[in-house]
Order: structure tokens, then sequence, then C-alpha cells
């Protein structure tokens, strides 16, 4: 059969979403439950030095379990392991730059481990969930927290 790909940049000509990971790691604070949140340096502009989950996009090929695992260390230096998925957010509005479907995996990682910001973040840091507004967190994130809180 034959493909309708283009040869020089392989684009099969449909429009799709893009498809992003987001880690949710949890831990128990002093002051309740405490989420590892990044503070994004990046695009889009309109979230940056908001909090949110460790995340970004999956590569051609990589499968999402992956992903997250690769941005969680990259966005923070903490490893994670055993992903289970949690949430989706598929709004096409959800992000100001494109169509991109989230996933969100809860991951487990080391409670006592020292978050650093990396990659895109400009911070890193395990937060109490319990006083986070949406005017604090990035774009459809905060519907996690709020999940979270229940």
């Amino acid at each position: 059969m034959e493909s309708d790909a283009c040869d020089a940049c392989g684009s099969d000509g449909y429009r799709n979403p893009a498809v992003a990971v987001d880690a949710v790691a949890l831990r128990e604070g002093e002051s309740g439950t405490e989420a590892l949140l990044i503070r994004r340096g990046g695009e889009p502009q309109v979230w940056q030095g908001r909090w949110a989950f460790p995340g970004g996009f999956v590569d051609y090929g990589e499968d999402p379990e992956h992903a997250v695992l690769r941005e969680l260390e990259e966005e923070t230096g903490v490893d994670g392991f055993d992903p289970v998925a949690l949430a989706i957010h598929g709004d096409p509005d959800r992000d100001p730059r494109k169509h991109i479907i989230a996933l969100f995996y809860l991951v487990d990682v080391d409670p006592e481990a020292v978050p650093r910001g990396g990659d895109d973040a400009s911070d890193a840091a395990w937060v109490p969930i319990v006083g986070l507004t949406a005017e604090q967190v990035a774009g459809s994130h905060i519907g996690i927290i709020e999940m979270l809180r229940e």
C-alpha cells in the first residue's frame, strides 16, 4: 500500500493534536498533601512563573509512560517509577499554543527527594496543595489539584 506521507517532512496531511504527559507525585507533609510542582519558565508566556505538574511532549515513537518519567527527571531531577494513568485533559482550547491532549500520571517518587528546576522549569518544589488557587497554577492543572483535594 502506498503512503500519502510527504517524502521531505513525513507529514501525512492530517492535522492531529499533540500529546503531552504530566507527572503527579505526592507526599504527606506538615501542612497536609504536597505535590511535586515546577514553576514554568518557558512558553507559553501566559503561564510563566506559575506552578504546574512536571511534564512535556511525548516524542515520536516514545511510550507515554516512559515520557512522563523522562520529563519528571528532566524538570525536577527526581526519579519516578510505577506511573499509573490518572486523568486525561483534551479540551482543544486548554493550551494557547495548539491542541494538546494531556495525559496525567500518578507517579511514585522518594518522598525525601529534593527537587531542583531543570530544562524549561525555573524552579521545582514540594508545594502544599491546600491553598493553591487557579491564579497560581498553569492551565488546566488546577483541575487535577482540585480532584486531589477531594
